[in-house]
């Protein structure tokens, strides 16, 4: 029988800077690394509890005056398209889609670039190189892929997300497309998309990162039915999303030693024989 210490990560607080998805606030983060051989294990479990990945690091909103942050996701089970959602998809029939390992190609930089030049240019992101994309997508400890979306007529890459494979659904790390089509909508088209593969996959989730009421970038969150965010350590459904709003989240919470006491960790003992 071999026996291990249960996984105990470190946990560190960024220091406040501005928010970028609600004026006037500060925005500061939890984090802890995603390492080791135990890594997929931590990623699962800490994405149940409304931390996403970027990288090799875990991260969770942790401002000390402000929670409009909300983890988001949809049940697949409680999903139903909307019409505009299945004019959506009606109007992206003739993307091919093609999932593979994550690997960073020249094409898809040019792409990423166009759309933050185009959508993000004041972003966090704005200034990232060609080496610094490619250790985005690249850089990954868990299993992860790199869904591409391609234009059938022409052959284009027209959408990407940068996706990982949680035990329980699929997590949307980042994605961009063709800023140039806002008609496809195309952000919808690729959530639309990887509610279908979770489906497919028999997948009960898709995480879509952070929704933030009173934010025009993170609005649209809110027009997925079967959305459930994470409040008070569990996951709860959305029924009003009207009911979410910036002033309406208390204006304290709790002390950081608190906030990692509740964290749940994954036991990473293996079973006795």
């Amino acid at each position: 029988m071999r026996h291990t210490l249960p996984l105990a990560p470190q946990f560190y607080v960024t220091a406040p800077q501005p928010c970028p998805y609600l004026q006037g606030r500060m925005e500061r983060k939890l984090f802890t690394a995603l390492q080791g051989e135990n890594a997929e294990k931590l990623n699962d479990s800490l994405s149940q509890q409304g931390f996403r990945r970027s990288q090799n690091v875990l991260y969770r909103p942790s401002c000390a005056e402000c929670s409009a942050c909300l983890s988001a996701r949809i049940d697949v089970s409680a999903f139903g398209s909307s019409r505009s959602q299945k004019r959506t998809l009606k109007r992206n029939a003739n993307l091919e889609r093609r999932a593979t390992s994550p690997w960073a190609t020249e094409e898809q930089y040019a792409l990423f670039r166009s759309y933050l030049d185009s959508r993000h240019a004041d972003g966090g992101m704005a200034d990232m190189d060609v080496f610094e994309f490619a250790a985005m997508v690249e850089e990954t400890p868990i299993r992860s892929r790199i869904v591409e979306y391609t234009d059938r007529t022409d052959g284009d890459l027209t959408a990407v997300s940068l996706t990982d494979v949680l035990s329980d659904g699929l997590s949307m790390v980042y994605s961009f497309y063709k800023p140039d089509a806002p008609n496809l909508s195309l952000g919808t088209f690729m959530i639309l998309d990887h509610v279908a593969i979770a489906r497919e996959a028999g997948l009960p989730y898709v995480y879509l990162g952070y929704w933030v009421p009173g934010s025009q970038k993170m609005g649209y969150k809110a027009n997925f039915s079967g959305l459930e965010i994470y409040q008070r350590g569990e996951w709860i459904k959305v029924k009003d999303p009207q009911n979410y709003k910036p002033d309406m989240h208390p204006l304290s919470n709790d002390p950081i030693a608190e906030q990692v006491a509740n964290i749940s960790l994954p036991d990473t003992r293996p079973t006795s024989r």
